[in-house]
Order: structure tokens, then C-alpha cells, then sequence
């Protein structure tokens, strides 16, 4: 079922409009989610506004188990194919320092990720298309996903059936503070990265720090393997591909008279192929116990897998890209030269449904793009005049989807 030049010709005009006539609704959800951010996979508050965002729409409605999910179907006028449109929901671990005067009311939370816009957006795209039912032959299956940031909150959607309606395509937008409002970033192919968490333990044998023949130091152990990891990444990964092993914690010791008997190392492993990613589970885990033996201590290394690649769908990130020259001009549309090194949950839903996930520009036009504050930074704001830019699109992927 891939949106064809013919299916995205007979979109109809004005969605673009329409979205813009939906601004204060639409602004109104995204400012009361992020006054009320929530963590993980369980959002009640959350859930919660969506239901009541959603409320009095025809749409089938279920909520999670495991997890405070929403899965949300909307059911055309004719029998025909689905396609599942995602936004997430949960917040970031991080106190807010915008200013905004609907900053965040709840202490070290904050959306700093724009979960809250996708959100809103995702319910006026609801609304939007619940009024033209009557184009759709087939079904739109609207995922509001807790748990995006590290709690495989997809993976709890998709094992309590969000995919059981049998989409046959799957759409996610990320905003981003980086590139300017209304823009749209799309690329084939791998656009966000497979992230694994290394944890390493060294031990040694602790002593007094005025005798290390006596002890045997885990610390030059633990620092030799942090270079070492960088220098294997560049022999054992071929230019061609890419791969990025960050060593972000090291912690040793109590006091400065003491060698310790351990010293630990966490860090991330990314990278953009399967083969790549196991190759490298393999050789950092083979580095580090013996890098660990070279110097008398030993290692227990070991690599907790994360989300996978985040590998768009060739043809449908071909019909994204019809659907939203024709809803927001060619030159809002951007092909994006590579991947980000970040990650991202959709990619369980893209390991099962051929589909895409495209970066919908919300940087405020008086913001330096110099200086712009990034996704994930508790300065960052996002424009909410891009948001009839992101149910537009979402609107048109389902009708040239389903019409």
C-alpha cells in the first residue's frame, strides 16, 4: 500500500488551513502537558488530557496495560488499509529554565524533547481527520506512546496489540529546536541509531596509596580502557560505516590515601547497522577483560541492549515526502545528508511495518541558530507556530494512505 503520486494528487485542499483553524485547541493540550510532564511509562495525568482531548470523536478507544498508552482508531466511511500515525508522551528527568509562563509545575521534569507537542499534535490530527471520514477507505490507528525516553514504551504498545490492526504503513514526526519552523527532514535509510549502554567492573586489589607494588590499581586499568575503546572502534569499524562509543562515568575510590578495589565505567555504543552493533558487543567486551588482565586486575563487561536502528522504509519515506511537498511546499522539505547518532523507540514499530520517521523544524524565528538550545536541553523552546505544519502532514500521510 505505498502513497503513490496519484493517491497524494487527489488529497484534498486546505489541510494546511484546517490544521491553522485547530491552533488554539492544539496549543491549549500542549501547554497543559507541559505545565504536568510525567515520567516513563506511566503518565495518568497524561492519558488522562489525551482522553479528554479526544473525547466525543468516533474513534475506538483502548488504553494500556503495562503502560498508560492510548491507541486510538479511527474507522473510514470504506473497508480498506490502515496506517498507524505515532506521537509520544513522557517527559525528561531534567528542572526546566525557559521562562515560559507554562513552564513546568513539577520539580526535575521537563519536556525537553517536544513529547508535548507531539502529543497535541497527534490529537488535532485526530480531530482533523475524524471530519473527513468519509475520504477514508480503511483505518488510522493514532499511538500515544508513554516511555520514548529509554523504557521501550513501543515495545509495551506493540506486545498489547497497538500493530493487531494490521497498519500497512507507520508515520512518527520528531520536532526538533534546531531547524527553522515548519521545515521537514527526511532521509532513507537509517536516520537514528541503534544506542546500547556499556558497564564495565574492574577489580583489583586495594591498598594504601603509598604502596601500590603492594596493591594492584584498578584505576590505571579503568583509564588504559578508555582510550583503548577509541583507538578499537577505529581499527575494528571500517570508515564507511559509523559507530560512536562515549565513556560518560567513572567512579573509583573513597578518599586520596587509598587504592581502591574496583573502578567502574558506564558509557553508550551507537551505531546505524546490525553487523556493526555485533561485532562491536563483542570486541568492547573482549577489550576490556583484557586490557584489565595486562594489568593484573580482571573485568565483567557488559553491554545492555537499547532501541535498534531507526531504518526508514524507502518507499514510504518517498510517499512522506509527496505528501508533504504537496501539503507545505518543496521547499519546506529537506533531505537530511546523515543520520543522527541519537535513538529512538519508533524503530520497534518500523522493525514490523514499513514506514518513516521525519524531523518537523520548530526553531523560534528570533533564536540565533547558533545558539539555539538542542532537544534534550532544559533551556530549549519550541515554536508553536510549527505545529499546522505537523498535523497537516499527519493528516495528508493517512489520507493518501487510506483514500
Amino acid at each position: 500500500m505505498p502513497i503513490t503520486p496519484a493517491s497524494v494528487a487527489g488529497l484534498p485542499g486546505g489541510l494546511l488551513d484546517a490544521a491553522r483553524v485547530l491552533q488554539p485547541r492544539t496549543v491549549a493540550l500542549r501547554r497543559e502537558l507541559h505545565r504536568a510532564p510525567e515520567l516513563g511509562l506511566h503518565l495518568p495525568r497524561t492519558r488522562d488530557a489525551v482522553l479528554r482531548a479526544l473525547d466525543g470523536l468516533p474513534l475506538r478507544i483502548r488504553t494500556g496495560g503495562s503502560c498508560t498508552s492510548v491507541t486510538a482508531v479511527l474507522d473510514g466511511d470504506r473497508p480498506g488499509p490502515g496506517v498507524l500515525l505515532r506521537g509520544d508522551m513522557d517527559a525528561l528527568p531534567l528542572p526546566e529554565d525557559t521562562g515560559l509562563d507554562f513552564a513546568s509545575g513539577t520539580d526535575g521534569v521537563m519536556h525537553a524533547c517536544g513529547h508535548d507537542t507531539h502529543t497535541a499534535m497527534l490529537a488535532s490530527a485526530a480531530r482533523l481527520l475524524a471530519d473527513r471520514r468519509d475520504r477514508i477507505a480503511g483505518r488510522v490507528v493514532f499511538m500515544f506512546q508513554p516511555g520514548e525516553e529509554g523504557f521501550h514504551g513501543a515495545r509495551h504498545m506493540i506486545d498489547e496489540g497497538v500493530l493487531d490492526e494490521g497498519p500497512e504503513l507507520a508515520y512518527a514526526l520528531h520536532i526538533t529546536s534546531t531547524v527553522p519552523t515548519g521545515q521537514l527532514h527526511h532521509r532513507p535509510g537509517p536516520i537514528m541509531a541503534a544506542a546500547d549502554v556499556l558497564r564495565v567492573r574492574v577489580t583489583g586489589r586495594g591498598g594504601h596509596a603509598s604502596a601500590p607494588q603492594d596493591a594492584c590499581d584498578p584505576v590505571p586499568a579503568a583509564a588504559a580502557m578508555v582510550g583503548g575503546l577509541q583507538t578499537l572502534l577505529t581499527r575494528r569499524v571500517g570508515p564507511q560505516e559509523s559507530a560512536v562509543l562515549t565513556v560518560s562515568r567513572i567512579e573509583a575510590g573513597t578518599t586520596d590515601n587509598v587504592i581502591p578495589e574496583t573502578a567502574e565505567l558506564t558509557g553508550t555504543l551507537r551505531t546505524l547497522s546490525q553487523p556493526v552493533r555485533t561485532l562491536l558487543h563483542r570486541a568492547v567486551a573482549e577489550h576490556c577483560r583484557h586490557t584489565a588482565l595486562a594489568y593484573g586486575c580482571t573485568a565483567e563487561a557488559e553491554i545492555v541492549p537499547g532501541y535498534p536502528v531507526t531504518r526508514n522504509d524507502d518507499r514510504a519515506t518517498a510517499g512522506l515526502v509527496r505528501v508533504a511537498e504537496r501539503v507545505l511546499g518543496r521547499s519546506a522539505c529537506v533531505a537530511m545528508p546523515d543520520p543522527l547518532m541519537g535513538s529512538e523507540d519508533f524503530s520497534y514499530v518500523l522493525d514490523r511495518v514499513p514506514g518513516s520517521l521525519a524531523f518537523l523544524g520548530a526553531r523560534p524565528p528570533s533564536v540565533d541558530p547558533a545558539l539555539a538550545p538542542p532537544n534534550h536541553s532544559n533551556r530549549v523552546v519550541f515554536d508553536e507556530a510549527a505545529f499546522p505544519a505537523g498535523i497537516a502532514v499527519y493528516a495528508g500521510l493517512a489520507l493518501a494512505a487510506t483514500g
